[in-house]
């Protein structure tokens, strides 16, 4: 069985072992793919797998041979399903890889929000101690978490693990989900969404994107929050309205962002969040730790050996 995978170099660019898939058929591997190329590359491939290489119909109706689609990631909206399900092709992808490792991102970006530390690293290093007529300082307000309230938007397995965190850190944590239905975590108090927003010190999104979902965060839900408030984004770039969040963190209303995801990837020079104050990104690692990829290898892996099996698993097609 030929196996294709088109955009191999995010998930394993050489640390990591693709044995559990050559185990399975013929595996060729590309690290990446222009649209252009697609095509011939897949060609005789009846398994293709891919991160965030988009499938259209126009594509996959010049692939005749192709059986089985394995996403590897957990978002699959860069492959066409209807055009898919129209030539029988299975799709699937990988849920719950990396909660731990994206809970982790998360409480990094939060505290060099309110720690710093990177920002005080570089001023020692630039002689600012050194100098200093003082035993310390500090070049920007320090803020403790504890007692502070933390807002989820979302309250899967990742929004889990963050209210673990954030109670480990002596925070309160309030949260918003789309079933209201409440958790068996008495420590985490069910809310509505603008409750959330009026009452949180920090705000972090871990819901999926959906029609309803886009621009979750918008002019009017900033205007709700605390001006000492921030927000925190892990989850998907357009569920935050980037113009409006911008516009807030230029004028104050809100203290700060720290974003791992953005609308488009990577950004155009003219996102107006790469000129915001107060505002850290990272370029969309929170899932990226090499345990977390390690296992979503071999959880792509177990997809394919069902699929070939017989008896596919973790369908979205």
């Amino acid at each position: 069985m030929k196996i294709v995978i088109l955009d191999g170099y995010t998930l394993n660019p050489g640390d990591l072992d693709w044995a559990p898939l050559h185990l399975l058929g013929n595996v060729t591997v590309y690290d990446r793919s222009k649209e252009d190329e697609i095509v011939e590359r897949a060609a005789d491939a009846e398994i293709i797998l891919v991160n965030k290489v988009v499938l259209s119909e126009k594509i996959l109706d010049q692939l005749p041979n192709v059986k089985y689609i394995g996403v590897m990631a957990t978002g699959f909206n860069n492959i066409d399903i209807a055009a898919a399900q129209k030539h029988n092709i299975t799709v699937t992808n990988v849920k719950a890889y990396g909660p731990a490792s994206v809970a982790q991102q998360t409480f990094a970006l939060l505290l060099a929000l309110v720690n710093h530390a990177e920002l005080h690293s570089q001023s020692v290093f630039n002689g600012e101690w050194v100098s200093s007529p003082d035993f310390c300082y500090w070049k920007t307000p320090l803020t403790e978490l504890a007692g502070k309230t933390m807002g989820l938007v979302g309250l899967g397995d990742i929004g889990s693990q963050v209210a673990k965190i954030a109670l480990a850190f002596g925070m309160k944590v309030v949260a918003y989900r789309k079933n209201p239905a409440q958790t068996d975590n008495d420590d985490i108090k069910m809310v509505t969404l603008e409750a959330l927003f009026k009452s949180s010190d920090v705000v972090s999104f871990h819901c999926p994107l959906t029609e309803e979902t886009k621009n979750l965060i918008n002019a009017e839900r900033l205007s709700w929050m605390k001006p000492n408030a921030v927000i925190l984004n892990t989850g998907r770039g357009p569920l935050i309205n980037e113009a409006d969040l911008a516009e807030a963190l230029h004028n104050g209303s809100i203290a700060g962002a720290g974003l791992d995801v953005l609308s488009v990837e990577p950004p155009k020079p003219d996102n107006p969040l790469l000129s915001a104050p107060n505002c850290i990104i990272t370029p969309h690692v929170a899932w990226a730790s090499f345990e977390a990829r390690k296992r979503l290898l071999q959880m792509v892996a177990d997809n394919l050996e069902h699929f070939i099996a017989g008896n596919p698993k973790n369908i979205v097609s």
